[in-house]
């Protein structure tokens, strides 16, 4: 089992930048892939961004192209969700998860983190 480890979440305002990291320990094969999720109250989970450690491949829902950028340390097992550009409906709480394979968008993954809040001021 991986264990998962947020940090960087905080209070922002709008259009301001956060970065979000992920550490994984437990591992390398269960967090073949890593990425982020969030949820924001009374929402559903919706999948954000996630990297493959093998060939460097990344994902992005619609919501986060041009704003959010994921990166992996794999040296160090970590996953990075730089954040820019924020604005208050990306108010939530990011949550890391990881898997030994790409899941898509759904919210089966294997391994998740405790989620770390963001919370973006108007």
């Amino acid at each position: 089992q991986v264990q998962l480890v947020e940090s960087g979440g905080g209070l922002v305002q709008t259009g301001g930048s956060l970065r979000l990291s992920c550490d994984a320990s437990g591992g390398t094969f269960g967090s073949a892939v890593m990425g982020w999720f969030r949820q924001a109250p009374g929402k559903e989970r919706e999948f954000v961004a996630a990297a493959t450690r093998f060939g460097g491949t990344t994902y992005s829902s619609d919501s986060a192209k041009g704003r959010f950028t994921i990166s992996r340390d794999n040296a160090k097992n970590t996953v990075y969700l730089q954040m820019n550009s924020l604005e208050p409906e990306d108010t939530a709480v990011y949550i890391c998860a990881a898997d030994t394979m790409w899941k898509g968008f759904a919210t089966n993954w294997r391994s998740w983190g405790q989620g770390t809040q963001v919370t973006v001021s108007s």
